[in-house]
């Protein structure tokens, strides 16, 4: 018989263990391999029994067994300084308020606001399904390490993302494990007087959602997750938070409408209780929690009694907004009718009409969709700052986005980027840290001394890195007995695993979400090749693989299918298997146990990929498409490019092309590397490979790396602009706003009327072209705008390529109520030139003068004269 409710009940614990609860609650303990050490003392076979779960080890142990540590002074002594390492942790400067914390010039934010729908923080509670969120885990467990006051917000999903299994004919299977979040190391963000804070938003017809907020605490970072199933909702409202990613566009719309506008009510009600400071900086990840600017203008016009524009500009500036998507398939995007429905009829407020918000989020572009809702195009509109998640991104993001810019080119489409990083103390193996404390301890102290590791001996490389990939292989034959069993195979027929895989065979790892771009079988292209590869008698080659489909992906599970049918051919099952259930204990096991990742997109459709960083860390070797983090930081020495063919129109010929030199690459350069041993067994160019990985990528590819460029080339400058726009009752932002106004208003009218050059007819490198324009302004001042001169080499169509600016100088009036600016252009290289000139609106509290996407060109190039200014 099943039971109608599963509940869990929490030991009670002796009182001198009480701090073990502090500990669990904690989820620093996820990267603390002391902490880890500590739990693991309580019951060693139990801690196995439960896969590293403290909430789970602390529920099933035995009472006798709590109260014999009760009495044991050396695990108290232990769970003591355990506890005090903690609290110091906790209050301790870092790196943060060493940087900021006495700089009054440039004050650091006081609280930057963290949006995400999910989070990877550990196996433990999950709440991730991929990158996105094992990347929103890395950023506030570095925010902690830094000290950086971030304040996370999310959902809390009652079956999190599905649990894989295969069916016997290698079908991905879904199981959705209830989640109790009394079981989880959560607690309930309460009123001061005990009760349960609510968070409402409004929906249609005069209805409610409502939602309770689990509070986790990771490291120094406070975690706000919304929970939907409470008693106060109806059936399907109750059903809102149930799984991550789930449901139709009715049920995808509330989840993002209760992360961003329950996210921020959910804010001020945990500032209001707790005393933390409001946040100055509001950070969306990716385009889901788009609609916390929403609910901010409703603030401000509500409270503050700004007009929308003027609370839109106040909202903008503290905002950040970061795209991790090159796809537009990747972008949720409704109906316009169905925002329609939730944000207007009964539910329209006063402050946010239902056009301005439909304006938000409408493709109103060349080439855009005018009956859908872009929550990636509302986050930008709603952001002062867009980033992409690599160098290679965002170029990509600013080809994708640019009508949002329009008269811009693509270069100065204002989307920077920021590249992504990795957490070192959740995916680098613990021999690994352990090792660089012991022999690099300047890296683990300061972040410097990385070339130290190129005087490390080669053996002891060798040997830690047969230890993780021995330690890969064992868990692997684990999984894989398990999953053949849960499959329907019997003892008799799982024998084999006994001898699948070889700890000292070249072993490569591929694992990720299986989308069709990421090309899972990219590998299967030539079965015969492969099959010769893993078989080589001198270089065999070993593939560890794992992944997970989206439920409604039937092509993503035809893939996963086809893997697992090759891998269960008889000739190679001991050589490549697929590993079912990828999820962070896994990952971890792979990137530490793996020689080689490899990755093989569809270029340019990987936003940044940061499991190669992972592995790069833990001394492997990248064999890789240029796409992503790879495309910037790909030396030649530090692993294996595979070459694209991204330039091919038919699809099947370029996965041809790019999987021949797949095979190559590993047949030719990378297996031959890995077997070719000296006198001492050690394989020295494979190792030399690895030290040189190890000292270029390690401080790269740190999250600690990413969280300072955020902090410093985001976080700070937002701070700033939000203050300018607030302080003395929101003067900025009022300024700003009627500024903008008048210029939407009068820039039809302005013009670039005439250009002229004087220079040389054969000008030499080191000349000055002078430049003259007549421009009208359409009534405003000259104050309100930018007049430059754009130039450098041009190509075969006379377009700049890579140009230069030079703002011209005011040079007074001219006739009919029109002005003149004039500069000298340096022409500071040979061969062919050109210049254009444009007017652009300036305002010191725009964040760059693309900001509007308000620009005015010549009317023609022939149009220009070149001769003295009559």
């Amino acid at each position: 018989m099943k039971a109608i409710r599963r509940f869990t009940v929490r030991t009670v614990l002796p009182e001198p263990l009480r701090q073990l609860e502090e500990l669990v609650l904690n989820l620093r303990w996820s990267w603390h391999h002391e902490t880890l050490d500590l739990f693991s003392a309580v019951d060693p076979a139990l801690w196995e029994a439960v896969r590293h779960d403290p909430v789970r080890l602390l529920g099933e142990v035995a009472p006798e067994r709590l109260e014999r540590l009760a009495e044991d002074r050396r695990f108290l002594r232990r769970l003591q300084d355990t506890a005090d390492d903690l609290r110091e942790y906790l209050t301790a400067p870092r790196w943060y308020q060493s940087r900021f914390g006495g700089d009054e010039r440039e004050p650091g934010p006081a609280c930057i606001a963290y949006f995400s729908p999910e989070y990877g923080i550990t196996a433990a509670l999950p709440q991730y399904s991929g990158g996105l969120g094992i990347l929103a885990g890395d950023h506030l467990k570095t925010a902690s390490d830094l000290g950086v006051p971030i304040l996370g917000v999310g959902l809390l999903y009652r079956h999190g993302y599905f649990s894989q299994s295969l069916s016997p004919d290698g079908w991905q299977l879904e199981r959705y494990p209830p989640i109790d979040p009394n079981g989880l190391p959560l607690t309930l963000l309460r009123e001061r007087d005990g009760t349960p804070v609510r968070v409402r938003i409004g929906l249609p017809k005069g209805k409610s959602l409502q939602a309770q907020v689990w509070i986790a605490q990771v490291g120094r970072v406070p975690q706000l997750l919304l929970d939907s199933d409470v008693e106060e909702n109806e059936p399907l409202a109750r059903d809102v938070t149930d799984r991550l990613y789930g449901g139709g566009g009715d049920h995808r719309l509330l989840q993002e409408m209760l992360l961003g506008i329950g996210g921020v009510r959910a804010i001020r009600a945990y500032c209001r209780i707790t005393g933390h400071a409001e946040p100055e900086v509001f950070h969306t990840n990716e385009g889901h929690a788009g609609f916390l600017g929403l609910e901010r203008i409703r603030e401000l016009v509500s409270d503050a009694g700004l007009t929308f524009d003027e609370a839109l500009e106040a909202t903008r500036a503290g905002t950040v907004f970061t795209t991790h998507t090159p796809v537009p398939a990747g972008i949720d995007r409704f109906p316009r009718d169905l925002v329609a429905r939730y944000f207007g009829g009964t539910n329209e407020t006063e402050q946010v009409p239902l056009e301005r918000v439909l304006a938000l989020g409408a493709e109103d572009y060349p080439g855009g969709d005018r009956t859908v809702f872009n929550m990636a195009v509302m986050g930008m509109r709603l952001a002062q700052r867009v980033n992409g998640v690599s160098r290679l991104h965002g170029r990509v993001s600013r080809e994708m986005f640019g009508g949002l810019w329009g008269g811009f080119d693509t270069p100065e489409v204002p989307i920077g980027s920021i590249t992504n990083g990795v957490h070192a103390g959740t995916w680098v193996a613990r021999e690994v840290l352990e090792f660089t404390a012991r022999e690099l301890p300047a890296v683990l102290e300061s972040g410097r001394g990385w070339e130290g590791v190129r005087d490390v001996s080669a053996a002891e490389i060798w040997r830690m890195r047969r230890m993780l990939r021995h330690r890969l292989v064992t868990d692997a034959r684990r999984r894989l007995r398990e999953s053949w069993r849960q499959r329907g195979a019997s003892e008799a027929e799982t024998s084999w695993i006994d001898d699948a895989l070889d700890p000292d065979v070249l072993t490569i790892g591929f694992a990720r979400r299986v989308p069709s771009y990421k090309r899972l079988t990219l590998m299967l292209s030539d079965q015969d090749r492969l099959r010769s590869l893993l078989l080589h008698p001198e270089r065999p080659v070993q593939i560890v693989i794992a992944g997970k489909a989206h439920p409604a992906d039937e092509g993503g599970k035809r893939l996963i299918q086809d893997i697992v049918r090759f891998a269960g051919s008889e000739d190679v099952r001991h050589r490549i298997v697929f590993l079912p259930d990828y999820d962070m204990a896994l990952g971890q096991l792979m990137v530490q146990g793996c020689d080689v990742w490899m990755n093989n997109p569809l270029r340019p459709l990987e936003a940044c990929g940061t499991s190669g960083m992972k592995a790069a860390l833990n001394g492997g070797l990248n064999l890789s498409i240029r796409d992503g983090w790879w495309d910037e930081w790909y030396d030649g020495q530090n692993g294996w490019a595979i070459p694209s063919a991204d330039g091919l129109a038919a699809p099947d010929r370029r996965d041809e092309l790019e999987a021949a030199a797949l095979y190559e690459l590993i047949e030719d350069h990378v297996s031959v590397t890995f077997y070719d041993r000296d006198s001492a067994g050690l394989p020295r160019r494979w190792l030399e490979m690895v030290k040189h990985t190890i000292a270029t990528l390690g401080p790269k590819v740190l999250a600690t790396r990413m969280l300072r460029d955020y902090v410093e080339d985001l976080y700070v400058p937002a701070a700033a602009s939000e203050r300018a726009m607030v302080a003395v009752e929101f003067a900025g932002a009022r300024a700003l706003a009627a500024w903008k106004r008048r210029v939407r208003d009068a820039w039809p009218r302005v013009a670039v009327e005439h250009v002229e050059s004087k220079g040389e007819e054969s000008p030499q490198v080191g000349a000055r072209l002078s430049v003259r324009v007549v421009a009208d302004l359409g009534g405003l001042e000259p104050g309100d705008v930018a007049v430059e001169a754009v130039y450098g080499p041009v190509d075969d169509s006379d377009t700049l390529v890579d140009p230069s600016r030079l703002e011209l100088e005011y040079d007074g009036p001219a006739e009919d109520g029109k002005v003149r600016y004039a500069g000298e252009v340096p022409l500071g290289r040979s061969g062919a030139f050109g210049y254009s000139v444009r007017v652009v609106p300036d305002h010191p509290l725009l964040s760059g003068r693309a900001e509007m996407g308000l620009v005015a060109l010549p009317p023609a190039p022939q149009g220009m004269t070149n001769g003295d200014l009559r």
